[in-house]
């Protein structure tokens, strides 16, 4: 089984900064690319920026300079650090994982998981 645990969200005033954690727990195997969505009240969830195996980051382009997204394969977590936060960052920041390989039982057995979303973390931003 595979689950993805975020952490690092709260509340900060404007031009602070956070960094968010998103742990994957499980015998992983493998996992492709990593993101970071976001969902504010009333609005659809939408990409902050990913990480694919290959490490090349891809994110939204309004928000480059402010959060970089990376990867710590070995330990199977992804993070964001976000600077100079804005109220209009408020959402539940979400970690999702595709295409993820985990090994199960005792006998080299593995499960594969198209998608895998965690349960988010509350960020606001306000004074």
């Amino acid at each position: 089984q595979v689950q993805l645990v975020e952490s690092g969200g709260g509340l900060v005033q404007p031009g602070g900064s956070l960094r968010l954690s998103c742990s994957v727990s499980g015998d992983i195997k493998s996992i492709n690319t990593m993101a970071w969505y976001r969902q504010a009240p009333g609005t659809e969830r939408e990409l902050v920026a990913s990480v694919p195996d290959n490490a090349n980051t891809n994110g939204a382009d309004s928000l480059k300079g402010r959060f970089t997204v990376s990867r710590d394969n070995a330990k199977n977590t992804l993070y964001l650090q976000m600077h100079s936060l804005k109220p209009e960052d408020t959402a539940v920041y979400y970690c999702r994982a595709l295409n993820v390989t985990v090994a199960i039982g005792a006998y080299g057995g593995t499960a594969w998981y198209a998608e895998v979303w965690g349960q988010g973390t509350l960020v606001t931003v306000s004074s």
